[in-house]
Order: C-alpha cells, then sequence, then structure tokens
C-alpha cells in the first residue's frame, strides 16, 4: 500500500505537464489543442510493456476494470463466475453487475483461491474463474491453470491488491487470458482512483476497449461522433490526469517493491521466534511483494485478543481483522440474499474452512517508509503482544 507514500514532485511535474499542452482532460479528441498528447495512452503502452503483454486499457477503477474485463469474457445474465471467498468486495460487486451468478469457493492458508475447492465448484454453467491475488501473494496459479484449461473455463486474474508481483517467473495477471490492477489511494501504485485491464488476447482487449467506451469500436473509417458500435457498454473511462500520474508511478514500481520485501524480510525475521505464531503460506516466495506480514494464531479468541492489544499499541492491521467485513463473502448478506442458492443460509458456515482461517490471521502492513526505528519497535511490540497473551 504504498503509492501514496511516494507521491511527490514527479506526479506533479507529470499533471502540469497535461495543463501546459491545452488542459485536456479526456482521453479521446481534441488532437490539436493538446499538440496530439495523449497522457493514458502513453501510460497504457508503458504499463503493457512492464507486464510483457500485448494490449492494457486504462480505465476509473479497478472495480470498472474487472466488469469490463468481464464483459471481454461475454459474460452474459445467468452464468456462474467462480471467485474467492476472500477478497475485497468489488470482485462479486462486478460479477453481480454482469447479470452472473457468483459462485464462492474456499481459501487455503495462502488466503487465496483453493484449488481443490475449485474443481468440485465447476458445472456446465461455469463461464469463468476469478483467483484474486490477496495481499501481495500470488495464488497457486499453476493448479488453478490445470483444472481450468480441463473445463475449457476462461482465468480472470484479480491482481488489484498485487501489481507487480511474479508467479514462477511470470507478472501476475499474465497468466490467464486477462488480468486486471487497481490505482485507487491504498494500492501499490496509485492514480487516486483508476484501473488497468490487460492481456494478450487481441479480441478480448478489443471487447474490454469497447464496453469501457459505450460500445465505441473505434472504427479507424468514422469520426468520433460516427462510430460504429455492437454492444452496450458502459462509461469507464480513465482520464489524462490519472494516467499522467499513473506514468510517473510506474517509474517507482521497482523501487517500491524492493523497499517493501526488504522491510517485510526484517520484520518476519524479528518476530520468526515468538511462540504460537504461524506464517502465511507463500507459493512462491520470490514473487511476493512484500505488502504485509500475515501470521496466523492458534484460535479466533486469542487472535481477536492480540488485535485488541496491538490496537492498545497504536497500531493498525491491514484487513485482517480490521476491514474483514468489507473482504470475507460470509459476512456480505446484502450480496446474496438476492439468490436462491444463498438465501437464508448461514455464509460462514458455507465456508467454514476460510471462517476458521481469516478469524486466526494477523496482518501487520508493510510500508516503503520504514526506519530501522519504526521497524525494530514492530518487532518488539508483537512480541510484547504475544508474551501478554
Amino acid at each position: 500500500m504504498p503509492g501514496f507514500e511516494l507521491i511527490g514532485k514527479e506526479e506533479q511535474n507529470a499533471v502540469n505537464k497535461v495543463f501546459e499542452n491545452g488542459g485536456v482532460l479526456y482521453r479521446y479528441g481534441w488532437d490539436e489543442k493538446r499538440n496530439h498528447v495523449f497522457e493514458v495512452e502513453k501510460f497504457e503502452k508503458a504499463f503493457a510493456e512492464k507486464m510483457g503483454t500485448k494490449y492494457a486499457l486504462g480505465v476509473n477503477s479497478g472495480t470498472s476494470a474487472l466488469r469490463a474485463a468481464l464483459a471481454g469474457l461475454n459474460i452474459k445474465p445467468g452464468d456462474e463466475v467462480i471467485t474467492q471467498s476472500y477478497t475485497f468486495i468489488a470482485t462479486v460487486e462486478a460479477i453481480v453487475e454482469a447479470g452472473a451468478i457468483p459462485v464462492i469457493i474456499e481459501i487455503d492458508k495462502t488466503l487465496n483461491m483453493d484449488p481443490q475447492d475449485l474443481k468440485k465448484k465447476i458445472n456446465q454453467n461455469t463461464r469463468a474463474i476469478i483467483p484474486v491475488h490477496m495481499m501481495g501473494v500470488a495464488a497457486k496459479m499453476d493448479e488453478i491453470l490445470v483444472i481450468a484449461k480441463e473445463f475449457d473455463i476462461p482465468v480472470l486474474e484479480d491482481n488489484a491488491q498485487s501489481c507487480g508481483g511474479l508467479y514462477q517467473g511470470k507478472p501476475l495477471g499474465t497468466l490467464g487470458d486477462v488480468g486486471i490492477v487497481s490505482f485507487d489511494f491504498g494500492k501499490v501504485l496509485t492514480t487516486g482512483e483508476g484501473g488497468m485491464i490487460y492481456t494478450s488476447n487481441e479480441t478480448i482487449f478489443k471487447k474490454v476497449r469497447e464496453y469501457s467506451d459505450h460500445g465505441h469500436e473505434l472504427n479507424p473509417n468514422f469520426p468520433r461522433g460516427e462510430d460504429t458500435r455492437s454492444i452496450i457498454g458502459s462509461n469507464c473511462k480513465m482520464m489524462e490526469l490519472q494516467g499522467a500520474i499513473g506514468l510517473a508511478q510506474l517509474e517507482k514500481l521497482d523501487y517500491i517493491i524492493s523497499k517493501q520485501r526488504e522491510n517485510k524480510q526484517k520484520i518476519k525475521e524479528g518476530i520468526r521466534d515468538c511462540p504460537g505464531i504461524e506464517f502465511r503460506e507463500i507459493p512462491n516466495p520470490e514473487g511476493d511483494i512484500g505488502d504485509s506480514v500475515v501470521f496466523y494464531l492458534k484460535d479466533r479468541v486469542t487472535a481477536k485478543k492480540f488485535a485488541s492489544l496491538w490496537t492498545q499499541k497504536g497500531f493498525g492491521t491491514k484487513n485482517l481483522p480490521d476491514a474483514l467485513n468489507w473482504h470475507f463473502a460470509g459476512t456480505w448478506e446484502h450480496i446474496f440474499s438476492n439468490y436462491e442458492i444463498y438465501k437464508g443460509k448461514d455464509l460462514c458456515g458455507l465456508w467454514s474452512k476460510s471462517d476458521g482461517i481469516l478469524r486466526r490471521a494477523i496482518a501487520i502492513p508493510v510500508l516503503v517508509n520504514m526506519d530501522e526505528n519504526m521497524i525494530n519497535t514492530i518487532i518488539h511490540s508483537v512480541h510484547d503482544c504475544i508474551h501478554e497473551l
């Protein structure tokens, strides 16, 4: 979550240049007024190059990126889309907005999709699988992709929280058919709000682009006002200020990840000998971006007590447990009560394995601008809390 930590003169200068080049904030048109400078387009090209994909499309939020990506996969009302029980609520909201049926599966100790439960939940109505790379750590993509290939189901990687992460040397979001990231103010890179969809599949890219722009096909044979269209779309466009800021932030991605990894490793080493803690399972440690230090305590009562002591010492957690209700499907009655398959059921009971894992978890956020004193204070405070327990 360090993008906001590093906002400075580079981002300010990038914004100033937009105004110096005519002040056109819209991503399309006004070619002469803007001196033919298109910041969103430059950001898209730079991002695609960074991720090693053929295409990238900037949009106005990570949620819009998910919804547009589902349109790119031709998801229709009544289709079933599988995702995991631990994710930000936007993943399921996008499925609902598409008119599809969200099918929720368990997580394992990676805090990501449990491949064993995935295979159990696939049926003839399954049209997409959305693994979510939570808090900087990749899902078990090799197992997930084998299952997806077996059933010929496309994979949309929700990489909102793990931009720059890797799995077996490949950038997250590029292993499946299409990937997305978020650029909101708490993400690895930030444009305030914003998101990116990236893929090497031209058919998916064109559908995503059309959906994000009211169905505009950007037909080169017609001016924009007479453009052709064949689908119903929405308005998900990224504006030029976001593109300019995104370009400046992208230059900082490697530094962000290297510092997070360094700081995370110091904290983990400092608390490794604490009795009664179990670190989160990480399938591909080399690809972890160092977003947070996650460990499990013996039961939910102990975890709750730790969180209380931690708060008293002036520290916060990241999603676990402070914002669990926004990240665990077991608390989303307002969504699932609209579906017959879930109506009237104990949601936490439906995903009891996930509930048991999440209620024992503590997540300590890792920042870029952590000095040695801050890191040592965190280490000593964890020891103190464990000792008090």
